[in-house]
């Protein structure tokens, strides 16, 4: 195991290339001396209490990434939260972390440089970051992730991706999310760039944010399959963009249709936050969907091991289904406090910790895996066991679907039924789509409801948001 932290690879890099730019912006670049200084300003502030967990609410910039360095550098864990959350729910990740003080955009303004040298206090097994997902108790629940977790994730990412300078990485997602860690943390331990665009290009056109990756010569953009398929729709994408990173999701054939013949290599990952960021890659622009519209999640990254075990943690046939489970220096700390959810972590016989993702897959002839869905989304229908995924997976690969979610529900006797959402595409119509699934489902897998939507709601990490979906009510009885 790795004894490096998170700021002492950031100050390797800082002394290998301290005047390659760290970050960028529209109206001001900053060096890695520039960013490291910056971090010492902001840590000078809060030296000498040492907190043990730092709250940092603050919008996207230079000084945000800088006040997480400082932070990291003082020895303690940042617990992240973007400024528009409500009160409410920024109170509960700061309360239940036991956030003592939290950085915010004023906290960082008329920084002077740092009068004395600060010691880095940071430690391998030190605490990282605390990043809040949902919970089975309807209550956000912390994830526990360790420094030299961090640390190997960016090595693996080098070793994939060969990063370093003269690449740019767009950031784009918000700071709660995983995927930020790897848009920051891989660039700045790496050498490469990390671009940020203001809050009014990030939340404006897609058009906008391409015309700001081209500007800045933008060469990585790691994001949801979603904005991957709006991209794939765009009659044009910057020159200098050469890698695209999918992730959070199942990304489909049909998102990346035109984006296959522009000379850009794009990758489908896979990983829960409680294992760093990632776990598994696959190159999917020089590669044949699976038969359902999908790509398979690939190979272990460098650090890490994946297996398919059965419900005795047995290691389960090859081709066989299973349960994804991780191990190596991934796997996080576990939750704050003691929620349901840590008995997926599990320490074996051995010492060996690993993950139980809770998502079903299995190991193809070639080494990839395939994921197939979640372990607890099964549904019975008319007494038969359906996965909405897989019906989800046939719908969108309907050539008159643009876009398609189908999701279960219950009626008023707790019976569950379907409901397909689909953006239509031209000549679109029910009987087209019913006789596409006809053709390739079984009758009782065909969704009782159709729901033509202009958009498919999105939450904040990219994921479907199921409860902003209309849902067509049904009373009871078959």
């Amino acid at each position: 195991m790795n004894s490096s932290t998170i700021y002492s690879k950031f100050k390797e890099t800082v002394n290998k290339y301290p005047d390659a730019p760290a970050v960028i912006e529209d109206d001001r670049m900053l060096s890695y001396t520039e960013l490291d200084n910056m971090a010492d300003s902001i840590m000078a502030k809060f030296y000498d209490s040492k907190p043990d967990f730092v709250g940092i609410v603050m919008h996207h910039g230079a000084e945000q990434i800088a006040a997480m360095l400082a932070v990291l550098k003082s020895g303690a864990a940042y617990v992240p939260a973007e400024p528009s959350l409500p009160q409410e729910r920024i109170d509960y990740m700061m309360q239940t972390a036991g956030v003592k003080m939290i950085i915010t955009d004023n906290y960082c303004r008329n920084l002077i440089p740092a009068t004395y040298a600060m010691d880095n206090r940071s430690k391998a097994h030190g605490v990282a970051y605390v990043l809040y997902t949902s919970g089975t108790t309807g209550k956000p629940k912390g994830v526990v992730v360790e420094n030299h977790s961090v640390v190997n994730y960016a090595r693996a990412f080098e070793h994939e991706f060969h990063t370093g300078p003269g690449d740019v990485m767009l950031q784009y997602s918000v700071c709660s999310f995983d995927i930020f860690v790897e848009e920051v943390f891989t660039t700045l331990l790496n050498g490469a760039a990390l671009c940020i665009p203001s809050t009014a290009i990030h939340n404006g056109s897609l058009a906008g944010l391409m015309r700001f990756a081209d500007r800045h010569k933008v060469t990585i953009i790691d994001g949801f399959p979603y904005l991957i398929a709006e991209m794939n729709k765009l009659p044009k994408i910057p020159n200098s963009i050469k890698l695209i990173i999918s992730g959070g999701d199942v990304i489909r054939d049909s998102y990346i249709s035109n984006l296959r013949d522009r000379g850009v290599k794009i990758y489908n990952t896979y990983g829960p936050s409680e294992t760093t960021v990632c776990s598994n890659y696959y190159r999917v622009d020089n590669a044949k969907p699976l038969g359902d519209g999908t790509f398979p999640i690939g190979k272990a990254v460098q650090g890490v091991r994946v297996k398919i075990l059965d419900k005795n943690l047995n290691e389960v046939k090859r081709g066989d289904t299973g349960e994804i489970c991780i191990f190596g220096e991934g796997v996080s700390r576990g939750y704050l406090g003691n929620p349901p959810e840590q008995k997926n972590f599990v320490t074996l016989d051995d010492g060996t910790r690993m993950y139980r993702s809770g998502d079903l897959g299995y190991e193809m002839p070639d080494g990839n895996i395939a994921f197939l869905h979640r372990r607890d989304e099964q549904v019975m229908i008319l007494g038969k066991r359906v996965e909405p995924e897989e019906v989800e997976n046939v719908l969108n690969t309907c050539p008159c679907v643009d876009r398609g979610v189908v999701r279960a529900f219950k009626d008023e006797n707790s019976l569950h039924y379907l409901v397909a959402y689909i953006m239509a595409g031209k000549d679109c119509t029910l009987h087209k789509v019913r006789e596409w699934l006809k053709s390739k489902l079984t009758y009782f897998m065909i969704p009782e409801f159709f729901v033509k939507v202009h958009s498919i709601p999105l939450t904040r990490r990219g994921k479907v948001d199921v409860e902003a979906l209309p849902v067509v009510m049904k009373e009871g009885g078959v």
